[in-house]
């Protein structure tokens, strides 16, 4: 029984540990994902907060590799084979990195994962990359980071939302 009752004390214990490790975030996890047939992707990033800060150009630095999102790299993982503005990506788990700047991003596959942010960006591993144009949300501000997928049938937008920034990257789903 007393062995028990410690096992039960020590399970408790690391729960409500990592219970309280989880909600001190200030950027919370989030996780979007589509579907189509028997294709799935999922994006996990995390969504730091405006706060009243400036973002591009100042916290989020033009012309330098981010991962949307804080902490850890934001994933992106696909069971079946898609294609990004035209490139083919084969199912698999990859990094999504950004080149943010005033007109354009550059959008970044990395086939390297379990990254913390952008620190340890390693170009070699890039395999694909493009450009996007930026656009304005106008009088919308998004407070948190925002990515959301906008789906129509076999073809899709993944928006991504910040401040009042907007960036939209084409996919397609292939049968």
């Amino acid at each position: 029984m007393a062995r028990y009752l410690f096992t039960l004390y020590c399970l408790v214990t690391s729960l409500t540990c990592w219970s309280q490790e989880f909600k001190a975030r200030s950027s919370p996890l989030d996780v979007i994902s589509m579907r189509y047939k028997e294709s799935y992707v999922k994006i996990t990033y995390s969504q730091p907060q405006k706060k009243g800060r400036e973002i591009f150009g100042k916290l989020v630095p033009y012309g330098k590799e981010w991962s949307p999102g804080a902490n850890e790299a934001a994933e992106i993982t696909l069971t079946k084979d898609i294609t990004m503005k035209g490139f083919l990506i084969k199912a698999g788990t990859y990094t999504l990195f950004t080149i943010p700047d005033k007109e354009k991003w550059t959008i970044i596959i990395s086939k390297d994962v379990g990254l913390w942010g952008s620190y340890n960006y390693n170009p070699k591993e890039d395999l694909i990359r493009f450009d996007v144009p930026v656009q304005s949300t106008g009088d919308l501000i998004y407070e948190p980071l925002t990515l959301k997928f906008d789906q129509r049938n076999d073809v899709a937008n993944l928006l991504i939302m910040w401040d009042r920034t907007m960036v939209t990257i084409p996919i397609k789903f292939i049968n």
